[in-house]
């Protein structure tokens, strides 16, 4: 399918939201236009100066020699390696935000078949992907490029299936026949990984292994698979930008392809794709709870420059059932004393969905926003 995107990006009669409706009604996504062979990207796509300018700095950066924890689960249920597992995984949380985990019970059969199920989505016929391109945010089957389109600045070169996978499950018939056995069953293993850090993440604050999964932090979840394709010009834009995730848990599944960056003492760190890892990194609302304990840190993807595609699997852990009669949550009170007060504000759902879905992605607007 031919796009007719203006891409010249020095049009004095540009007409930002005329040219996003336009690509937006093609269905095609960047998957599309790179497919379709352009050489220079639409307009919308290119990022401000600040942001470039920062990519260029990354490339010469003492970062480039960092990595983020890896972590080994093996003996995750062992009394005598439990307690080396939760200092593991509270000062990964702590210090980086983020980290790797192996041997985390999830068949590598199992890993590779997700990723080869998503991206055979991607790669459908437009005739059948389109089919499911939709912008019906937080329910339900989703696919879209930019999810954010009409709310950012800039747009970011990266498409999406989205499946909420809790606490409703979504109906089957909706998920496409190309990934729905796998999505299903990945659902499953990222959930028990992700329940079984939580255990650790809860006992890290001395708090009993079950306290999340009491308080629901595993119930309300969603599966958004991602595709970054080739793109022409990947110094201009990017494939997401830098953000913090403003749930409890991520649980991150890629491919081969790199491209995903971390924060760290204020350098840009790649997290090189390692084979049967999943990348685990701590949301907003777990750096609240736990009163600043954990960290929520700035991440991005970069462009793809590559020729193979780049896909990510990952599934967001929030919380279900908001605590008190005027759904309020914050820090857990169990860990605040005079010594150790609150340094965030409670604060309701709706001032969390609004933030969220009031805006682009950002970095931590909800934690400034509720800092005491």
């Amino acid at each position: 399918m031919e796009a007719s995107i203006n891409i010249n990006n020095g049009s004095s009669g540009y007409d930002r939201i005329k040219e996003l409706k336009k690509f937006d009604d093609t269905k095609m996504g960047v998957k599309g236009l790179s497919d379709s062979g352009i050489t220079s990207i639409p307009q919308f796509f290119i990022h401000p100066p600040e942001t470039l300018s920062d990519l260029k700095a990354t490339t010469d950066s003492s970062a480039s020699s960092l990595s983020i924890p890896v972590i080994d689960l093996s003996h995750l249920n062992s009394p005598t390696h439990r307690p080396k597992l939760i200092h593991q995984v509270k000062e990964a949380a702590k210090t980086w935000g983020f980290f790797q985990v192996i041997n985390h019970g999830v068949p590598i059969s199992v890993i590779d078949d997700t990723v080869s199920a998503i991206k055979a989505f991607h790669n459908e016929p437009f005739e059948v992907k389109s089919k499911h391109y939709s912008r019906q945010e937080g329910r339900g089957v989703m696919y879209a490029s930019n999810n954010d389109l009409y709310r950012t600045n800039s747009a970011q070169w990266i498409d999406s299936l989205q499946v909420w996978m809790g606490p409703e499950p979504p109906v089957v018939e909706d998920i496409p026949a190309a990934c729905r056995k796998e999505v299903a069953a990945w659902d499953v293993y990222a959930t028990g990984v992700a329940e079984n850090l939580m255990e650790l993440l809860s006992e890290g604050l001395g708090l009993e292994g079950g306290k999340f999964k009491e308080l629901t932090f595993s119930e309300k979840k969603v599966l958004v698979a991602h595709c970054y394709p080739h793109c022409p010009q990947p110094d201009l834009t990017m494939g997401i930008q830098s953000h913090t995730d403003p749930a409890i848990l991520t649980v991150l599944l890629q491919n081969h392809v790199s491209g995903l960056q971390v924060k760290h003492d204020n350098a840009w760190v790649d997290i090189k794709p390692l084979h049967g890892a999943l990348v685990i990194n701590i949301g907003d609302l777990l750096q609240i709870i736990s009163n600043g304990v954990y960290n929520s840190v700035q991440h991005r993807v970069l462009a793809n420059g590559s020729k193979e595609d780049r896909i990510s699997v990952v599934m967001f852990f929030n919380v279900n059932k908001w605590k008190g009669d005027d759904g309020h949550f914050g820090p857990l009170p169990e860990l605040l004393s005079p010594e150790n007060p609150p340094i965030y504000r409670d604060f309701t759902m709706q001032e969390f969905l609004e933030n969220f879905f009031g805006k682009g992605l950002d970095s931590k607007s909800l934690i400034q926003k509720v800092k005491i």
